[in-house]
């Protein structure tokens, strides 16, 4: 039961704050700057409101997941935290001598209240429309850029990743007492998932069991990761992948199994709009919903700054329409003509390679005709045949016995004389310089906030750790251009 009114008592202690957490602390300045109440009334229809036990504040438990984000550590340990730091305290907006929530209640807030809730755009729509109020918004161009995150499943399987978190965790251990090893469980050494769980929690019982090892901070972090990472495994024990997960290729020679966030971001470095998809999309599709959800969040745009992948026929139809600018190389391999949606091969810019609509990309690819000598020269891509026989999609592509599978682009440069023309304008190169920009926050997503790699399984919760992700590096870019 959640009540409907929300109330902040007060006690005699709450002065403490004044004293202890600092005017420039970034969690009081976060607390200053955002209105947390819009939260408690996006999820409000979520909650039952005259029937059960009083339910925790959803405000509290956003909040909550959002230290967890800006921290980067476990639920247990961001709980834990909670119960003796006074910033943290404060930010949760509880009295000092308040108790703290059981950890496995973040888990049950995930599940059951954040599901179905367009949290990614509702997050970065808050955050866009504080930077608009601010005043610090204005420029009138979007930088567009695509960066991938492993899911939980890759590289490694669950067995690999319960090894990695026990190895790392008994190293921890070794640290503090070498000693330790004697008294360590048998390692497992089949490749069985069941005998690796049980060698994990006997390791588990084994530290925590000597109090002046597991008290350590160090060593009770890693214990918590294992620990999450055993609870995740058994629940998700009967999934062999993340079954919205593909394959994406970085280039023609390496690949990831994850997913891809489509982010647009102002020159200001705030993030606009985000589109979350599986591994294998390509990143030009993407971008009219880029510029439709910045627009919808009150972003004038004139041009748009990105790479070559961005520079597709369609893209350009589109932003001409609206008289928008692309600050994007032209690449013959994506000025190609209409296609049905369920025939489109996709390019992939940083292969120089066309994927198929089950994700494969092509091994190779060849150039047809003499330039400048009759009909359109032909990029021609060349797909593995052994993979189309048993391709669940191959009605309409593939035709049984045939030995080869193409997919050929005619190169229509003769419809691209504006855009060539407008990439040699001083304007062109001037905004062009702003686009490592965009590398600079996929980097700041990755390595702080630990976007490399899923927490968890499904696009679902891979939207859910964007949006999370996307507002805190937002926050915290707003309150330093104040």
């Amino acid at each position: 039961m959640l009540v409907q009114q929300q109330t902040i008592d007060f006690s005699e202690h709450s002065s403490l704050y004044d004293l202890i957490v600092p005017k420039d602390n970034l969690l009081r300045k976060i607390n200053d700057l955002i209105d947390f109440s819009f939260i408690y009334d996006e999820l409000l229809n979520k909650y039952c409101i005259n029937n059960g036990r009083k339910a925790e504040s959803p405000v509290r438990m956003f909040k909550y997941l959002l230290l967890k984000t800006i921290y980067t550590v476990s639920d247990v340990d961001i709980v834990e935290r909670s119960r003796f730091d006074m910033s943290f305290k404060y930010f949760l907006d509880m009295n000092p001598e308040d108790d703290v929530i059981n950890p496995s209640s973040l888990t049950k807030f995930r599940k059951l209240r954040l599901k179905d809730t367009d949290l990614l755009n509702l997050l970065i729509s808050k955050t866009v429309n504080i930077a608009i109020e601010k005043g610090i918004i204005r420029s009138k161009s979007i930088i567009v850029d695509a960066t991938h995150t492993l899911s939980r499943s890759n590289p490694f399987s669950a067995i690999e990743v319960l090894r990695e978190r026990s190895k790392l965790l008994r190293k921890t251990v070794y640290i503090f007492d070498d000693q330790f090893k004697e008294r360590m469980p048998k390692k497992n050494t089949d490749n069985d998932i069941e005998k690796e769980l049980a060698y994990c929690k006997e390791l588990e019982t084994s530290i925590e069991n000597e109090p002046s090892i597991s008290s350590i901070p160090a060593v009770k972090e890693k214990l918590n990761l294992l620990k999450e990472t055993v609870e995740d495994t058994q629940e998700n024990l009967t999934l062999s992948k993340d079954p919205d997960a593909k394959v994406g290729h970085k280039s023609a020679d390496s690949s990831f199994f994850g997913y891809k966030t489509h982010l647009a971001m102002t020159e200001e470095r705030i993030i606009t709009a985000a589109v979350v998809t599986s591994g294998e999309k390509g990143d030009g599709p993407e971008l009219p919903k880029l510029l439709k959800i910045s627009q919808e969040n009150g972003i004038d745009v004139e041009a748009i700054i990105g790479d070559a992948a961005y520079s597709g026929k369609e893209n350009l139809k589109i932003t001409s329409e609206q008289n928008i600018k692309v600050v994007a190389r032209l690449n013959p391999s994506i000025t190609q003509g209409f296609r049905k949606d369920e025939d489109r091969f996709d390019y992939n810019k940083d292969a120089d390679r066309f994927v198929c609509p089950a994700g494969h990309l092509a091994i190779r690819k060849a150039r047809q005709g003499s330039k400048d000598v009759g009909t359109n020269q032909v990029d021609t891509y060349y797909f593995d045949v052994e993979k189309c026989k048993s391709c669940p999609l191959k009605e309409g592509c593939y035709k049984d016995g045939a030995k080869t599978k193409t997919y050929s682009v005619s190169i229509k440069s003769e419809l691209h004389q504006d855009q060539m023309a407008f990439q040699e304008t001083e304007y062109y190169k001037e905004k062009a310089k702003h686009r490592y920009k965009i590398e600079a926050k996929n980097s700041e997503l990755k390595n702080a906030h630990g976007y490399d790699r899923a927490i968890s399984y499904g696009i679902t919760n891979m939207q859910m750790q964007g949006a999370i992700a996307i507002f805190t590096v937002n926050l915290k870019r707003i309150l330093k251009l104040m």
